[in-house]
């Protein structure tokens, strides 16, 4: 991990407020002043601040948010909009959010002080549900695509004008309720399992729908329930159980996944090696054969010719 990364994570400092400590000269790594920013922190280096240590964190915090519509899921914006760490308490500063939620969305959005555990919940197939009103009518299309799947090439539509994004996979929707028809809207309550760039207004977007409202109720089984916009909370002791559950059942998948991948590579040196071993045995074989078959002419040209050596 970055030397300002690692400070970040592990105190009550930002990223660049990191880098300014560096650049000020203030951060030394086994007592040597650091002004790499680029240092990558190894387990047992020892990372102070004027002399205080950087305790690695071990203990998990998770927070959930219910974040407010007009808001970023970004640190800072070089365009001076709202951003959620202007809603948030400053204890939350360094906090990392698992996912985002778009400009005009609202609603769960999970924050947790480990890097390892925010890659692998954003990374997840755990089901996010949503609370999202469109302009049109529920129509057949949409409910056989949400059943059967569907893939853009052109998923452009629902998706912001600079994104470069093109095409796009969806995956049968998990869970569908239609809640509410109206003349030119639909209420609906959906559960999908990805976290794509603005998915749901992209996939009604292809069937000429915006997406008037979209709110995020709910997050791999973690609930919004009644918690006020803008405000937070900590995981429960049930949430926190279920977490480190998941977190171990993946760390047992990525074990066995690494098992399997040096099997793999170990089984494909071997082969590898008693290839070269068949090829050379071939070789010398074949070098000896070439090699009793010139000692033969030699002999048989020596027989015919008996006093060869006698004219040299």
């Amino acid at each position: 991990m970055r030397l300002n990364k690692f400070i970040s994570h592990n105190s009550k400092y930002s990223r660049r407020e990191a880098d300014k400590l560096i650049e000020e000269g203030v951060v030394t790594v086994n007592n040597i002043k650091m002004d790499n920013f680029g240092y990558d922190v190894q387990e047992g280096d020892l990372v102070s601040i004027r002399g205080l240590h950087v305790k690695e964190k071990t203990e998990l915090t998770m927070i959930v948010f219910n974040k407010p519509k007009g808001t970023l899921v970004t640190q800072k914006d070089d365009r001076g909009r709202t951003t959620i760490f202007h809603k948030l308490p400053g204890k939350f500063r360094h906090f990392i959010p698992v996912g985002r939620l778009d400009f005009a969305s609202e609603g769960i959005l999970l924050l947790t002080d480990s890097p390892r555990v925010a890659e692998v919940m954003m990374q997840s197939g755990l089901d996010r549900t949503y609370n999202i009103k469109i302009d049109k009518p529920f129509t057949p299309e949409m409910e056989e695509a949400m059943k059967e799947g569907l893939f853009l090439d052109d998923a452009r539509a629902g998706g912001h004008e600079k994104s470069k994004i093109y095409s796009m996979e969806f995956a049968p929707f998990v869970h569908y309720e239609v809640r509410n028809i109206g003349a030119n809207f639909t209420k609906l309550r959906v559960t999908i399992a990805e976290g794509k760039n603005r998915e749901l207004r992209r996939f009604f977007g292809h069937f000429e729908a915006n997406v008037l409202d979209l709110k995020r109720v709910a997050f791999g089984g973690i609930e919004l329930n009644n918690l006020p916009t803008g405000k937070t909370r900590y995981f429960t002791r049930r949430e926190y159980d279920d977490t480190h559950k998941y977190l171990k059942m993946v760390q047992q998948l990525e074990a066995q996944e690494k098992k399997e991948e040096e099997d793999r590579i170990k089984a494909e040196r071997l082969r590898e090696k008693k290839k070269n071993q068949t090829e050379d045995q071939a070789r010398r074989a074949k070098s000896a054969e070439q090699k009793r078959l010139k000692e033969a002419k030699q002999r048989n040209s020596n027989k015919n010719n008996p006093n060869k050596k006698d004219r040299k």
